[in-house]
């Protein structure tokens, strides 16, 4: 039984801090458990985060490092198989892209804003991150923006 109605939607940085034992006490790792057992229903995600996990999970320091295969056995199992995965819209690239112009963002800053615009026309209502800053657009539309601690805090988990 899910102990909310609101479906949370996951960013990469919460599912790496979640699914590699980098800290056993980070409670990214007890969200994501709880996850696992179904308390939270079925989270989101972008397939960019994916990506991300993937490409992060392969390059980590020697001694936390993943191998391309267990990498993706975890993509396959614990996010492809936990969590719905979405992407932006077709209809929506082209806006996307003329706002990311307008707002002049550049750099490495565009795969952060494309990931929150994929939660927002998913219609999340809470994005967990480890990297808020990089969300600050959507507290402006109405979505919250919290830390893995501070969710878990929350749901009291």
């Amino acid at each position: 039984m899910a102990l909310t109605r609101e479906v949370a939607f996951i960013d990469t940085s919460v599912l790496v801090n979640g699914l590699i034992e980098i800290d056993p006490a980070d409670p990214a790792q007890s969200l994501m458990d709880a996850i696992a057992k179904g308390a939270l229903g079925r989270p989101r995600t972008a397939w960019h985060c994916c990506l991300e996990f993937y490409s992060v999970a392969t390059r980590l320091p020697a001694g936390l490092r993943i191998s391309p295969a267990d990498a993706g056995q975890i993509v396959e199992e614990e996010i492809l198989g936990r969590c719905d995965v979405l992407d932006l819209p077709r209809a929506s690239r082209l806006s996307f892209v003329r706002t990311a112009v307008q707002e002049g963002i550049a750099g490495g800053r565009i795969h952060d804003a494309h990931i929150a615009e994929v939660a927002r026309a998913a219609g999340a209502r809470v994005v967990l991150t480890e990297n808020r800053r990089h969300f600050v657009p959507l507290l402006r539309r109405g979505v919250r923006v919290l830390t893995a601690t501070e969710y878990v805090d929350e749901l009291k988990l």
